[in-house]
């Protein structure tokens, strides 16, 4: 039997608190989803810049990913980290409204 060699974690570049896990659900190419992946982009770039991490999840190729998030309604963004969870649903077309519910803060 091999021994496992301990292992090895790599320094994180962003502090916990200020980094952002951000994973969308949608479905397929609709609209709504190419609206909300856009709108998400442009938000987190501008008030995140690079302090982000984007999952998208299409619902039609994987449906069994809904569940974890208790998804219920596309598209759904959920913001994983920084804890709490929190959930947005719709196209991110009202930015202000994800900024505030997500607890957004911009750059200083």
């Amino acid at each position: 039997m091999k021994k496992s060699s301990p292992r090895k974690r790599r320094p994180a570049k962003t502090p916990r608190k200020d980094y952002y896990r951000l994973r969308l659900y949608i479905a397929g190419q609709t609209p709504n989803s190419v609206a909300a992946i856009a709108n998400l982009k442009k938000i987190c770039e501008d008030k995140l810049r690079g302090k982000y991490r984007i999952e998208v999840v299409d619902l039609l190729e994987k449906p069994q990913l809904a569940k974890g998030d208790q998804i219920i309604a596309i598209p759904t963004l959920v913001r994983r980290l920084p804890p709490p969870v929190k959930k947005i649903i719709g196209n991110l077309s009202k930015t202000e409204s994800v900024i505030v519910g997500l607890d957004l803060q911009p750059i200083r």
